[in-house]
């Protein structure tokens, strides 16, 4: 008896990605590439997810991310088991997940890869939050090695002639770190070039992202969390820039053929905060459930903002300004405004709010901006409390609940004037 293919799974492998297999791919030679830096001659340096990775690349240093390394941990469903270790090493439940796992990795080589390459240097830049410092300064003692900090100054509501100036002297100090622990000149020519590519690689990434604009959206925030590795980790390489010109490429021929991130969309949605690690795939198929689509993202887009900024033929000169003005390091106003530009950009109709236990510098603010978003949009807003990587902190009903309310409230009238709803 001939088998027959099931029509769903027929589609879900219509809507699969092609792109993804080549990214799994590069992600495979860079860790491979960085666990055996040694035998080849290059240096490794941990850096922070927002931290000017560029002049690393001109120096043909190998960044490593420890919080793409959380990331990680939280979709392998390792985050609990580390945590746990952390907590046992004496570090609070109320630090960040990420730091927590990666701190309980150090000293275990654990984690899905095995644990991190041994860094050279550390690198970090507190534009996304103050955790980072103490975090670092942990591993620096633990490893044994030089840390270099960026203190970019907190941009409430203008990023000033002063703050440019304290900042533009600080690139100058990393600079000189720099050729101090790779003992050799920094490479300026070099770093035109690798400034060149990563705003051009910016700008495919939100190329990409823009296609969701499109109704049906060809692809959901899910898979923008899943793509955004490369522009993260390899941003100013040919490599980022050679995947979003396929990546785009693919997104605009499903366009074309009529495939669809979710089957039925109806409603569009916008997240805020970092994803939910070990759920995604669990959110992607209940939101689905009700026929609606993550069609943008704070988070993911957080790699295109200093576009704004950086000139690509003086990325050097301009680049204190576009790595102080990212979105973690705006007021409340600023991200409002910025969120709202994505509302109406994306045409959503609700925003989902994931108030992430761990990251406070990307959740404190929620709620004003939700206020926010009623009084200007009448956008009906869900705030729903997790943890991006300790899954103890996940309750599948309460949340399962909340979400079956959002969206009712959603498909009843979604043109309506409607109160804020923190579900």
């Amino acid at each position: 008896m001939q088998n027959k293919s099931n029509p769903q799974d027929l589609d879900k492998k219509k809507r699969k990605i092609k792109a993804v297999a080549k990214m799994k791919e590069i992600m495979t030679h860079y860790y491979i590439e960085a666990k055996t830096a040694e035998q080849s001659g290059k240096k490794v340096a941990w850096i922070t997810s927002g931290g000017p990775v560029e002049p690393l690349i001109a120096m043909d240093v190998i960044p490593v991310y420890p919080e793409n390394h959380g990331a990680m941990i939280g979709a392998a469903k390792m985050g609990v088991d580390l945590c746990l270790k952390s907590e046992e090493m004496g570090y609070t439940t109320d630090l960040c997940s990420y730091a927590r796992a990666d701190i309980a990795c150090a000293p275990i080589n654990g984690g899905p890869i095995g644990g991190l390459p041994k860094p050279d240097m550390l690198v970090c830049c507190n534009n996304i939050c103050g955790t980072v410092l103490k975090w670092y300064e942990v591993q620096a003692r633990h490893f044994q090695v030089p840390l270099f900090i960026l203190d970019t100054p907190f941009c409430h509501t203008e990023f000033t002639d002063e703050a440019k100036k304290y900042v533009k002297r600080q690139i100058g100090e990393y600079i000189f770190f720099l050729e101090k622990v790779c003992e050799k000149p920094f490479d300026y020519d070099r770093m035109t070039a690798v400034g060149k590519l990563s705003i051009q690689g910016q700008q495919l990434w939100q190329a990409v992202l823009d296609t969701a604009m499109h109704k049906p959206a060809p692809m959901s925030a899910f898979d923008a969390f899943f793509n955004l590795a490369l522009i993260v980790t390899l941003r100013g390489t040919q490599t980022v820039v050679d995947y979003y010109t396929g990546l785009l490429q693919e997104m605009q021929a499903r366009i074309k053929a009529g495939i669809r991130a979710v089957p039925e969309e109806k409603y569009r949605l916008l997240w805020d905060n970092l994803p939910v690690w070990y759920r995604t795939r669990w959110f992607s198929e209940k939101l689905a459930s009700h026929h609606a689509c993550l069609v943008a993202d704070t988070y993911t887009s957080a790699w295109c903002t200093s576009m704004r900024y950086i000139k690509e033929d003086d990325f050097l000169e301009t680049m204190a300004e576009g790595y102080s003005r990212i979105y973690l390091n705006l007021g409340v106003d600023e991200m409002a405004t910025s969120i709202i530009e994505m509302v109406d950009k994306y045409d959503v109709d609700g925003m989902v709010m994931h108030s992430n236990r761990s990251c406070k510098p990307y959740s404190l603010g929620q709620y004003d901006i939700a206020k926010i978003l009623q009084r200007k949009r009448g956008l009906p807003t869900l705030i729903i409390e997790a943890d991006m990587v300790d899954e103890r902190s996940f309750a599948e009903k309460q949340i399962e609940n909340r979400i079956d309310a959002f969206m009712e409230v959603i498909q009843k009238d979604r043109s309506s004037e409607v109160g804020i709803h923190a579900f």
